[in-house]
């Protein structure tokens, strides 16, 4: 069933629930639902850029009721922005950036840190083993997915120049190079990927400078040649899901007036990205993660709007 890209939705937030707040600093989430439960991953800190950064997954048979399920840990490394993959192999994996170097004080920057991509693979979601480099040192693998016996990913370099870049993987860990250069223009970096049932790929990718306008990408397989829609609006933290009946969605943080996280609509036809609900949220807030289940949309989020910067679950219902 395809999605009418005219067809009017709405959306309403039923439920909102505080899962993570015990570190001073709880952020960048993803959200799964692997082997009949809830896992979701997240970043706990002393803050937003610091060096002490551990991997807190989280666990629930019912999205309500939450318990830890492992906290993933590097003595001397940040650990940032897991992002859970899920394979054919039936194995979950997790991917996150390894960051050394200066992340406090007057100095604190992205640019002061190296990263390294890293990744972990479970047959539970509990026990995770130990990180195996992948990818590239200082190309930041965000976000990647599985289509027709492959997985791909898209990375970013963490420093001048900067470009996004194509990586592909028959087994999800050696990632090599598929397109070096992927787009290159205003610091591009986060992103989300899909693929179409038609074996379409969609990558939603985030820019920082110039006029910081995210950037729709599309291509066909062998996913060599890709063309870019300016969506005109600057978002943060994007994330992509395709519902059953065709329809594109994007969580991002959107800039326009009051900062918040929002769950839009992604039209590739028109290149448009267009609002359906701001969740409860504010100041430092975005990176969700987005579920179809139940006929309901999960996401994962954290945000700063109650002061401690904690991690949300909401539920979202979509009618139209």
């Amino acid at each position: 069933m395809t999605s009418s890209p005219t067809r009017r939705r709405t959306a309403e937030v039923t439920a909102v629930r505080r899962i993570g707040d015990s570190a001073p600093h709880s952020a960048f989430t993803d959200l799964v639902r692997y082997a009949g439960s809830w896992f979701c991953a997240f970043r706990e800190a002393r803050t937003h850029l610091s060096d002490d950064g551990v991997i807190r997954v989280l666990t629930s048979t019912d999205g309500r009721s939450w318990a830890s399920a492992t906290v993933i840990a590097q003595a001397g490394v940040d650990l940032r922005d897991p992002r859970f993959v899920t394979r054919p192999d039936g194995r979950l994996q997790l991917l996150a950036a390894a960051a050394t170097g200066e992340a406090t004080g007057a100095a604190a920057s992205e640019a002061a840190m190296t990263f390294q991509t890293v990744t972990w693979l479970s047959t539970d979601g509990h026990a995770w083993g130990d990180p195996t480099p992948v990818g590239e040192p200082g190309v930041w693998v965000w976000r990647a997915a599985w289509h027709d016996g492959a997985m791909y990913g898209v990375g970013y370099a963490t420093r001048e120049p900067r470009f996004a870049r194509l990586y592909r993987s028959t087994d999800g860990v050696d990632l090599r190079p598929w397109v070096p250069t992927l787009f290159e223009d205003g610091y591009p970096n986060e992103s989300g990927l899909v693929f179409d049932p038609d074996g379409t790929a969609r990558c939603l990718l985030r820019r920082d400078e110039a006029t910081a306008s995210a950037q729709l990408g599309r291509a066909v397989p062998p996913y060599r040649d890709w063309t870019w829609t300016d969506l005109g609006v600057q978002v943060g933290g994007p994330t992509l899901l395709r519902l059953p009946d065709g329809l594109l969605l994007a969580g991002v943080r959107l800039h326009d007036g009051r900062v918040r996280t929002a769950i839009c609509v992604v039209d590739p036809d028109r290149g448009e990205l267009t609002e359906l609900v701001a969740l409860p949220s504010g100041g430092d807030t975005s990176y969700p993660g987005l579920v179809w289940h139940d006929d309901l949309l999960w996401v994962s989020y954290y945000s700063s709007h109650e002061g401690q910067t904690c991690v949300y679950l909401a539920e979202v219902s979509l009618t139209g």
